[in-house]
């Protein structure tokens, strides 16, 4: 069975690695490779939700808050090198006088990434683990972690002067004096997202494959039991929280980058939500499925938008329900008629 597994995993990654780096590519003009580019953010949002939710049992409606950490730490790196020595245009309009500390340490390409990395994953494992400790769990988690992406929403938009306010952070043009507007410098960001989600795809298989990801299915299904064994289940969940933390912030630095701007809608409730249905559609349990997912949504809110702008969204949540009521396990449960999969069941039964 477990060899049955892998081998449908393997494949999936293959096959997931073979349309992004080959077929995209070579179908694709620069404009919606662009575009593809920009969904793919988005799948690394979706690859942490598998882990958590699928696997973990623990729903979070707040990704969003982390990936906006992600993408506002690098379009201040971003917005610091195009402005420099000046101060940021909007500080500017909204009569800021010196840089703000905290924005500081943005001067550094190699603070940014670090902080991109651990920043979210410290955040998210402090919060979740005094959550898990008292036992809180569920739709009341899952509760908590929304309106903590509502309250950042308000706080970003509220601080005009330091986070550029409803509008964000936008016009930067170069990374380290890399022109990354150019269609040749936007292809090779496209290749090196690529890459970085397939070697999160592998990562991410690789834990839930191992003993850890076993004890965390068994948390799912029976934390009481996992607990009473004396593993410290608050820990676990935490932990696997703040991978999915940083796996968002990825995907949130990614999509400054890709975009050329960063702004409080990819943080709030809407958006936050919407990565939970990447998972869903692409099936909660399929780590490449997840990121087909995001690819799959975020293609068909750009064609829906452009076939029918009036009613788009109606047609929108028309495939997700369908998607629900007739593929519960999402796309990745096609795979069940597969013939190898078919035959695991046999030897099952």
């Amino acid at each position: 069975m477990l060899n049955v597994q892998r081998r449908s995993d393997v494949l999936a990654v293959l096959l997931v690695t073979l349309l992004l780096a080959i077929v995209l590519p070579a179908w694709l003009d620069s404009f919606r490779l662009n575009l593809i580019g920009k969904y793919l953010t988005f799948g690394f949002v979706a690859v942490g939700i598998v882990l958590t939710w699928g696997y973990g049992g623990v729903l979070s409606l707040g990704q969003g808050m982390f990936f906006g950490m992600g993408g506002y730490m690098m379009a201040m790196f971003l917005k610091l090198e195009a402005s420099a020595p000046e101060l940021p245009d909007f500080m500017v309009w909204s009569s800021v006088e010196q840089l703000p500390a905290w924005w500081q340490p943005f001067h550094s390409m190699g603070w940014t990434l670090l902080a991109i990395l651990l920043i979210p994953a410290v955040i998210a494992y402090v919060f979740s683990y005094a959550i898990f400790r008292k036992r809180v769990s569920g739709v009341y988690f899952a509760i908590v972690t929304l309106s903590l992406a509502l309250t950042l929403t308000v706080v970003v938009v509220g601080q005009q002067g330091g986070t550029g306010g409803a509008n964000g952070i936008t016009d930067f043009r170069t990374l380290l004096g890399w022109d990354i507007l150019s269609n040749t410098a936007k292809k090779t960001m496209y290749f090196i997202e690529v890459a970085a989600i397939v070697l999160v795809m592998v990562l991410s298989l690789a834990i839930v494959r191992s003993r850890f990801g076993k004890i965390l299915i068994a948390i799912r299904d029976r934390e009481d039991r996992v607990r009473f064994s004396g593993y410290d289940t608050a820990h676990m969940k935490a932990f696997v929280f703040a991978v999915a933390a940083v796996l968002s912030s990825i995907g949130g630095a990614f999509y400054s980058l890709q975009v050329g701007l960063i702004a409080p809608s990819v943080i709030g409730v809407v958006t936050s939500v919407e990565m939970v249905i990447y998972a869903a559609v692409g099936g909660r349990l399929s780590i490449p499925g997840a990121v087909v997912g995001a690819l799959l949504i975020g293609f068909l809110k750009s064609y829906l938008s452009e076939m029918f702008p009036e009613s788009w969204l109606y047609f929108l949540g028309a495939v997700f329900i369908l998607v629900v009521w007739v593929m519960p396990n999402g796309l990745a449960g096609l795979t069940d008629h597969l013939p190898w999969q078919r035959k695991a069941r046999a030897a099952r039964s």
